[in-house]
């Protein structure tokens, strides 16, 4: 298979064990990536989702409801190819990571994101030996210089995959922090993603929200979701 298919053309989805670890056929036939690239993942409980999606499909394949397979795609021809670069877009989001950046008023504002982002401050402070620095405003202030090297650090440990995974737990959420919580299975996804949220609900119970956006945000959730679940199932 080459590439995304318009139209189912298998019966039967199936996860084989092959060089470099595991890889899904389509009858018989080694699916391939976008780029033409052996589709091989590290486990084969990832093969096992992967097979699962495909096997879902109905007479047209919809790839929006093929997670694991996009995050693999892009693991295998894009983020492998650019590691470093990844690497440092993501660990950006620390030196002006959300929790750190705090309303000035209202007070119910202020208050619901010190309930939320207190103990994610203070767990990365235990973790790393550096508190990150709070401030309120939205001017930037950096944070210590080791800190900083240390959250890097454990960007840098992860495998092309599970820095695949780990850059949708980043980016939707805007905290570095937050998606090395996740890692750390600090608190459950569900309650670290709505930990992101906090102004943005704040904004939509005092001036309501439209369709529009709440269809997106609902997007996002499962997006952060799939990736948490893709990189716990890396750990099986």
């Amino acid at each position: 298979m080459s590439g995304w298919v318009k139209k189912r053309f298998w019966a039967q989805a199936e996860v084989c064990a092959t060089e470099g670890g595991f890889t899904v056929t389509l009858d018989g036939r080694a699916v391939k990536t976008p780029g033409k690239a052996a589709l091989v993942v590290p486990n084969a409980a990832v093969a096992q989702l992967i097979a699962a999606e495909f096997q879902a499909q109905d007479k047209v394949l919809d790839p929006e409801t093929m997670p694991v397979t996009r995050a693999a795609n892009s693991a295998i021809d894009k983020v492998q190819v650019a590691t470093s670069e990844v690497t440092e877009l993501i660990t950006a989001y620390g030196d002006s990571d959300l929790v750190c950046y705090r309303a000035e008023a209202p007070e119910g504002l202020v208050a619901r994101e010190a309930q939320a982002w207190d103990p994610l401050v203070d767990w990365a402070a235990h973790r790393y030996g550096l508190r990150p620095v709070v401030r309120t405003g939205i001017v930037h202030t950096p944070q210590p210089p080791a800190l900083l090297a240390s959250l890097r650090a454990d960007v840098e440990r992860l495998s092309v995959f599970e820095l695949t995974a780990f850059h949708d737990l980043v980016s939707m959420t805007g905290s570095l922090i937050i998606g090395l919580a996740v890692l750390d299975r600090f608190a459950p996804p569900e309650a670290l993603w709505d930990a992101s949220r906090i102004d943005e609900d704040w904004q939509a119970e005092q001036w309501g929200s439209d369709e529009i956006a709440e269809a997106l945000t609902q997007a996002r959730r499962q997006s952060f979701l799939d990736a948490a679940r893709l990189y716990f199932t890396l750990q099986a």
